[in-house]
């Protein structure tokens, strides 16, 4: 009988075994992979020696003597996740297993310029990881933004709000910094990454809409995001909608979503009335205790922005539509989403569609990026790149 996964022969390959727990012995990935006991050996020797894994207890027995298992080094190295807003930054620090052990969220004003806002974060990473236990040091960092990012180069691309982030590389700043790689993400993408993350990444088809002071989307396609050729997959923001034609967008166009259904333009239109509000946060805040405008202001940005969705789902088909950012909290909101979702689709689009709050919870776009930096850190094609580099200068 051929071996299951005998295209996963390399190091690299092995430790991807190791890391989707499908193997947890050299025995089992000798059987796995179809290679003889002692190139394995060798193979998990060399993961052990660069910290990929740790070799610890002993498994189940198979009749024979107790297998020592084999699992992912998680101390060795960690990762960090930072989403940034307009008023707050969220940052979390992983291990290599994913598990959390560091976090904090701080105030922080994204319209101040990027080299202070950026060194403001170092500053904030490296006070968090100062007093961890153990040997782990930095070795990536993600960092998700309100506005759009360009792929492949992380370049910032006419952003709202963000004066002085045009046309930016904000990696390399960071990097210069940090001295360690930094993947620039769209919060959107990164949010849905989180979420996908968070429940099992068993989803494969789903839209994430993060509803905060502005609308954006990112996207699941068969359980990877979706970019598309720029990176700009699923930007909804910018499309036109019925009834808004005299809202001023700051892209300079007539009646975009952003501008009609974003929460910053509800704050603005509550201040316009005389209401006191700061915050996006605020309106919903508001609606929760039957502020009639307020009210109003978020079952009308949630039928528009509904509307536009329905285009999405009609296109894409997914498995489940979820509702993240701070307008999710508003029932107000998130009924009119799904009202018009429904009411604008063909019943064979919304059969069996879960159209959801987020549970990712708060942090869902830090965790989101951190992942995506974790998934790059540990591709099997990476640690056989650096298991060739470290053959390399052996020679």
């Amino acid at each position: 009988m051929a071996a299951p996964y005998a295209m996963l022969a390399s190091a690299g390959g092995i430790f991807s075994l190791i890391r989707d727990g499908r193997a947890a012995s050299r025995a089992e990935l000798s059987r796995l992979t179809g290679l003889a006991a002692s190139t394995v050996a060798l193979r998990v020797e060399e993961l052990i020696r660069l910290g990929y894994v740790l070799e610890s207890g002993d498994g189940p027995s198979q009749g024979g003597r107790r297998p020592r298992k084999l699992q992912v080094a998680t101390g060795s190295r960690l990762v960090a996740g930072v989403e940034l807003g307009a008023r707050h930054a969220t940052l979390r620090v992983y291990d290599l297993g994913g598990a959390e052990v560091a976090g904090r969220g701080v105030a922080l004003d994204i319209a101040r310029p990027p080299e202070v806002v950026l060194r403001e974060i170092h500053d904030e990473l490296t006070s968090m990881i100062a007093p961890l236990p153990g040997e782990g040091r930095l070795a990536a960092i993600g960092l998700a933004l309100p506005g759009p990012v360009s792929a492949p180069d992380g370049r910032v691309i006419s952003p709202s709000r963000m004066p002085g982030w045009n046309g930016l590389a904000p990696s390399v700043i960071l990097e210069d910094l940090a001295g360690v790689p930094v993947r620039v993400e769209n919060d959107a993408n990164a949010m849905a990454v989180g979420e996908f993350v968070a429940t099992g990444r068993v989803t494969r088809h789903m839209i994430l809409l993060k509803a905060g002071a502005s609308i954006g989307t990112g996207i699941i396609a068969s359980g990877v995001l979706h970019r598309g050729m720029r990176g700009m997959a699923g930007d909804v923001s910018h499309t036109a909608v019925s009834g808004g034609s005299q809202m001023l967008c700051s892209c300079g166009r007539l009646g975009c979503l952003d501008a009609v259904a974003g929460g910053r333009s509800m704050v603005l239109a509550l201040q316009r009335s005389g209401v006191a509000v700061e915050e996006v946060a605020d309106v919903a805040a508001l609606a929760h205790d039957a502020h009639p405008l307020a009210t109003r202001l978020l079952r009308e940005a949630g039928s528009r922005t509904g509307v536009v969705l329905a285009t999405l789902v009609g296109f894409f088909n997914p498995e489940r539509l979820v509702l993240a950012g701070s307008l999710s909290s508003s029932d107000a909101f998130v009924a009119s989403v799904r009202s018009s979702v429904y009411d604008q689709c063909l019943p064979m689009s919304t059969e069996g569609l879960d159209i959801a709050v987020s549970v990712g919870g708060a942090d869902v776009g830090a965790r989101g990026v951190a992942a995506i930096v974790l998934d790059e850190l540990l591709d099997p094609v990476q640690i056989d790149a650096h298991l060739s580099s470290r053959i390399e200068v052996k020679s």
